[in-house]
């Protein structure tokens, strides 16, 4: 009996371990995200500023480039964070079936030793 409450703590820490998982990748994702859009004005303001827009001109602003570098790479972790999640929305899903199910077993292990306290109760 212990055993089996023991394991449904364990898959209910899982599940909430999941959960907060899944929870921080969509805070990073949407973190992310809106950085990019802040970029993505700087980027715009700099090259109205110095009224370049061609990445590949020789005077287009080193800020502007460097900008578009770190909104690169932040629009490349965005989609590796979107992989990520899918992953972690699945092992949740799976988590919270593995401890649906730990509870069940619980439920009936619960029900069969009031059963037999009945059963005692009777004979006595």
């Amino acid at each position: 009996m212990k055993s089996r409450d023991a394991l449904v703590r364990l898959k209910r820490f899982h599940a909430e371990e999941c959960r907060r998982r899944v929870a921080q990748l969509q805070t990073m994702i949407a973190e992310f995200t809106r950085m990019t859009g802040d970029l993505d004005r700087e980027i715009a303001h700099e090259e109205q500023r110095a009224n370049i827009s061609d990445p590949n001109h020789f005077a287009y602003p080193t800020y502007a480039r460097a900008a578009r570098t770190r909104r690169d790479n932040l629009l490349r972790s965005v989609a590796d964070l979107q992989d990520q999640l899918v992953e972690a929305e699945t092992h949740m899903k799976d988590a919270a079936e593995e401890l649906t199910k730990a509870q069940g077993q619980e439920a009936r292990d619960r029900g069969g030793d009031r059963i037999i306290d009945m059963v005692v109760e009777r004979r006595v």
